[in-house]
């Protein structure tokens, strides 16, 4: 397996373990990836099997992984030609941060400059010319919270055409990537007898962005911070490159989904589930670059590849008995083209918004809360309006018949609890994915206290010290060289939001990075020299409280004696990338602060101890 695996359960993401929701503890022998919902491509936090390992200089992560991919298929084949191998490649591409190489943004510059609801018309004529859809499909009209692309100034036009130029270009360059992959398999005279299944997307395009997009998503829509126009168009030429951590607006989430309604984390509307699949398999599917319409699920792709192979599904696995797999293989319609379906049921549910598909029918609640929001809906999860839509006749659901079919609604209905009773949906719960995070976490927090013993120690972010809307203490024993002391104590996250506890020119640094932009830095430096020889720098956070995301006096003292305090004026409550670990020692990955010269602390940590205060 090579790229994202977004599996492992909280608290296992650290060298403690367990490892069995890792990709090496689920079947696979080798992985070569990152183990969380994202990371920078630029610099990305990547493992091999279990272990942490360095990113290749010079490339991004997509072009690393193929690289991987293909030395594994080489030593593969080397080792054992005639073997079979199975290669799961999951780059995280169309996730934020959206990021590519410049060469491949400037490919697209000016392609975007109609705007959304032109792109989205262009879309559609484009679906029905290649019969992708329906020739009587109906484009779904723009939901009113989503501003008219005319609505802009001249700059957010500006703005928002480069941010989709960044997303073309990001996608552009994995397909490139997984081409050199396919090309590769075919010079090796492989790819005639290799089946190869491509899925595309992120459940439907990102509203992460927002109505104007970022060029910090982590920053503005996991921390509440803004941004203006202006100060994005003054680093326009950065967008997609290593300085920024973007994501484009909500307006081109929906544009990308046409011609379908809504987008990601909607999963009662087709915008928020239906990806793109391809199936190329040469020398067993006859007819090259056919259209099917059978209605399926990704859970059939592992009954499609079993068949393919020849496999009974497994009934027993590591002594385990195994519970049938839901999925149906997609093989029948390999060479049947209009081939009767076999899937006639799929429920879908994310945050209480739901579906069921069912022959053909699709019934689904209406969104009770804007996608881009972090807000939670009033009233029960129960509580939905529901719509009714026959696909058969409106590929889009464009047109509600829930008040004239009412009996075919409540059965519909009535076969969502059926399905979401069997596969344990209940008790639906429509909060933000943090705030049911945070409940856990508070519920689970027991320790107040934190050692680590030396540097050179990295922890990920699930078992690091709870440092976030609270007050906290970190006390470092540290010897410091002849010459004065530099670099980093403690560091968590990355310079999209990030904390560091460093010394520079031997004096003690408390640096906040809670957005790239000019006023978002907080910095406070402490008024005495770290002496060399042994020494104590002890960091005293007094939060404001009242909330996340508020801010508190910080207080540094040196041996003891006070060193200097000052405000941060805010707080991040979540840290950039997501995989980014907590680092004694050193800042690896993407950096918090910039840093003169190598980060890595030039004395030595005996000990760090840090004090977190429960809520």
């Amino acid at each position: 397996m090579f790229g994202k695996h977004h599996n492992v359960q909280p608290g296992a993401g650290s060298v403690a373990g367990p490892f069995d929701q890792w990709p090496t503890g689920l079947g696979f022998e080798y992985f070569y990836g990152f183990i969380r919902a994202e990371t920078d491509q630029f610099s990305p936090v990547l493992y091999r099997g279990t272990d942490r390992v360095d990113s290749p200089a010079g490339q991004v992560l997509d072009q690393m992984l193929v690289n991987d991919a293909i030395r594994w298929v080489h030593n593969q084949d080397a080792a054992a030609p005639n073997k079979p191998f199975f290669l799961y490649l999951a780059p995280g591409t169309a996730h934020g941060p959206h990021q590519a190489p410049k060469e491949w943004i400037d490919k697209f510059a000016g392609q975007f400059d109609q705007g959304w609801d032109k792109v989205r018309k262009q879309t559609i004529a484009r679906q029905k010319m290649a019969q992708i859809v329906p020739s009587t499909s109906v484009l779904t009209a723009r939901p009113p919270e989503i501003p008219a692309w005319a609505s802009l100034t001249s700059d957010e036009k500006r703005v928002s055409a480069r941010m989709m130029e960044v997303y073309a270009a990001m996608l552009s360059y994995q397909d490139a990537q997984f081409g050199r992959l396919v090309d590769e398999l075919q010079r090796m005279g492989k790819l005639e007898n290799t089946l190869v299944i491509f899925i595309e997307g992120d459940n439907g395009g990102s509203a992460e962005g927002g109505l104007k997009g970022s060029s910090d998503w982590i920053g503005t829509f996991a921390n509440g911070g803004n941004e203006s126009t202006s100060e994005v168009l003054a680093h326009l030429d950065e967008l997609g490159g290593p300085n920024s951590y973007g994501i484009y607006p909500v307006g081109w989430a929906w544009a990308t989904n046409a011609p379908f309604k809504w987008m990601k984390k909607i999963a009662s509307h087709l915008g928020g589930t239906r990806n793109g699949l391809v199936i190329a398999w040469p020398k067993h599917i006859r007819r090259v670059g056919g259209v099917r319409s059978q209605f399926h699920h990704v859970s059939d792709i592992a009954p499609t590849i079993l068949e393919a192979a020849g496999l009974r599904q497994p009934t027993v696995v590591n002594g385990v008995r195994q519970r049938p797999m839901d999925g149906i293989s997609l093989n029948y319609s390999f060479n049947t083209s209009n081939a009767e379906d076999r899937r006639t049921t799929q429920y879908f549910e994310m945050q209480a918004s739901r579906g069921i598909y069912h022959e053909g029918w699709f019934a689904n609640t209406t969104p009770k809360k804007l996608p881009w929001t972090m807000s939670n809906p009033a009233g029960s999860p129960l509580d939905y309006k529901w719509e009714l839509y026959d696909l058969r006749k409106d590929f889009s659901q464009a047109h509600d018949v829930a008040m004239r079919y009412p009996d075919i609604l409540r059965v519909l209905q009535g076969l969502f609890d059926e399905e979401a009773t069997r596969n344990k949906v209940f008790p639906l719960d429509d909060r933000e994915s943090h705030d049911r995070a945070e409940e856990a976490k508070a519920t689970g927090e027991k320790r107040t206290n934190y050692v680590y013993w030396g540097g050179d120690v990295s922890v990920t972010d699930d078992v690091a010290p709870p440092i976030r809307a609270r007050s906290f203490s970190i006390v470092a024993d540290i010897d410091v060289p002849l010459t004065g002391g530099s670099g980093v104590l403690v560091a968590q996250g990355g310079r999209f939001a990030g904390w560091s506890f460093y010394l520079k020119q031997g004096r003690p640094v408390a640096h906040q990075s809670f957005m790239r932009h000019a006023g978002q830095q907080f910095e406070i430096v402490g008024d005495t020299i770290v002496p060399p020889g042994a020494a104590r720098v002890r960091y005293d956070f007094d939060y404001d409280g009242g909330g996340i995301g508020r801010g508190g006096k910080l207080c540094i003292s040196v041996n003891d004696r006070p060193a200097g305090c000052g405000r941060m004026e805010r707080t991040l409550t979540v840290t950039a990338g997501l995989g980014e670990t907590f680092d004694i020692g050193q800042d690896t990955g993407d950096p918090v602060a910039d840093y003169v010269g190598m980060n890595a602390f030039n004395g030595k940590i005996r000990k760090v101890e840090i004090i977190v205060k429960r809520r």
